[in-house]
């Protein structure tokens, strides 16, 4: 694929994988209380967060069919584009119909964005050295996601202090310095990745949509073929769902128990950097969770302990309680990451790889719109500790779909690490071992 070594082109993707994150982590404190400073009603909010979900859930398999079909370097710039155009209406929307535009562009951008920048890691690192072992980058990404995004979020809780700047308040500053980070990582992208795209030209790119459905397809047939993967898929339909209570209802949770939006933004901050170096750190520990229980069991047992750190959150009484559970939540996210990243990319071998991701992300999406209409209604005309609690029991409901998983590596005899079993690109013979021809171990992953 290039001439690139591996090291060089794992130092590459850990690079661009932090400039992807590192404008996420200057949102994360500001993005709820910014859109309630604007006016908006948390069920407002709820609803026009439900725009990304379903851009998403329409774009996030043809776009993933397109990456594969067309090379992954043109799809993710069109991506970090648009996330440039979604954060610049950001800093200005004042409505409910322009957050919603944010919202859907947001959908488009997370529609291209997810699956090509791993893809191209995994695949270039093979090309380079087909023994290559890629699932420690992965790892090590989970690692500097978490860092990149504690230092975002560190630094907005530092320009939110400052206080406003002239016409711009003071949760609109860390908006605009995302503006500036997203730009500088288009420019990396541009300059950092290398890849040899399947084709060029207007033709090339008539010729990869044409092609981009039948991607599509292929994907969809590892989900008949795999009892397994149809499991762990539907897991995250839960978690879309759990995941709108540490996403969207902390900052009002905390602003709760702290006394107010502003005391609320400026713990955001520290915590949020706090919460993305607990998940860094936890995504350290998955090599011994694998040694010590497996992939499957690892990844439930993880989902299980979620719902219950999400349970304090609702439930414990002042900022201490409600971020000593937060942070835990984070750790856990961490440590499921590279369960999940790892044994996904065992699914399928040959052309399919962004495909299959997209595939795995979609499912998360009409959970998450449903749980961000529910759970924000179920907030402002209950509690929030109570729409915290009913999310915490969705994400509790999906753990026994690891099963399946679990059973499969049993049966194929493997050690606790390899809880799964490789499904060929169509075509290839599939290797009969066990109920399903293979399993993805699904965990947060967003």
């Amino acid at each position: 694929m290039s001439a690139l070594s591996v090291r060089q082109i794992r130092f590459r993707y850990l690079s661009l994988y932090g400039l992807r994150w590192l404008p996420t982590g200057l949102m994360i404190p500001v993005m709820i209380l910014l859109m309630q400073e604007r006016g908006l009603s948390l069920s407002e909010i709820g609803l026009v967060s439900t725009a990304q979900a379903l851009v998403v859930l329409a774009l996030e398999l043809p776009t993933g069919g397109l990456a594969d079909a067309l090379g992954r370097k043109p799809v993710l710039a069109i991506a970090w584009t648009v996330s440039l155009l979604s954060l610049g209406l950001f800093a200005v929307a004042d409505s409910v119909a322009l957050f919603f535009l944010v919202w859907a562009l947001q959908g488009v951008f997370r529609a291209l964005d997810s699956g090509p920048l791993e893809s191209w890691y995994v695949d270039a690192s093979l090309a380079a050295d087909p023994k290559a072992e890629y699932e420690p980058g992965l790892g090590y990404a989970g690692t500097v996601a978490g860092v990149a995004i504690a230092v975002g979020a560190l630094l907005s809780s530092a320009l939110v202090a400052l206080g406003p700047l002239g016409p711009v308040s003071a949760l609109t500053l860390p908006v605009l310095v995302a503006i500036a980070l997203q730009a500088v990582g288009l420019i990396a992208l541009l300059t950092l990745l290398v890849e040899t795209r399947p084709a060029r030209g207007a033709g090339a790119l008539r010729a990869s949509v044409v092609e981009a459905p039948r991607m599509v397809g292929q994907a969809l047939g590892l989900l008949r073929r795999s009892r397994v993967l149809l499991a762990l898929v539907a897991v995250e339909l839960f978690w879309g769902f759990g995941m709108v209570t540490f996403e969207s209802l902390l900052p009002v949770r905390l602003g709760e128990v702290a006394g107010g939006a502003e005391q609320a933004a400026t713990l955001l901050g520290p915590a949020n950097s706090a919460a993305w170096l607990a998940s860094a750190a936890g995504a350290a520990l998955t090599p011994l969770l694998l040694r010590r229980l497996g992939a499957a069991p690892s990844a439930a047992l993880m989902l299980l302990v979620q719902a219950g750190t999400v349970i304090g959150m609702g439930l414990l009484a002042g900022p201490v309680g409600v971020l000593v559970a937060y942070l835990t939540c984070y750790t856990v996210h961490g440590a499921a990451n590279p369960l999940h990243a790892g044994l996904l990319h065992r699914q399928v071998e040959g052309p399919y790889r962004t495909s299959v991701l997209s595939l795995n992300s979609m499912m998360g999406q009409p959970g998450f719109a449903l749980g961000a209409v529910l759970l924000t209604a179920i907030a402002d005309t209950s509690s929030v500790t109570t729409a915290m609690l009913v999310g915490a029991a969705v994400l509790a409901m999906a753990a026994p779909l690891y099963l399946p998983a679990w059973r499969a590596g049993r049966a194929a005899g493997r050690g606790p690490s390899a809880d799964s079993d490789v499904v060929a690109e169509p075509g290839a013979a599939v290797p009969a071992t066990g109920p399903g021809a293979g399993a993805a171990e699904a965990a947060p992953a967003r």
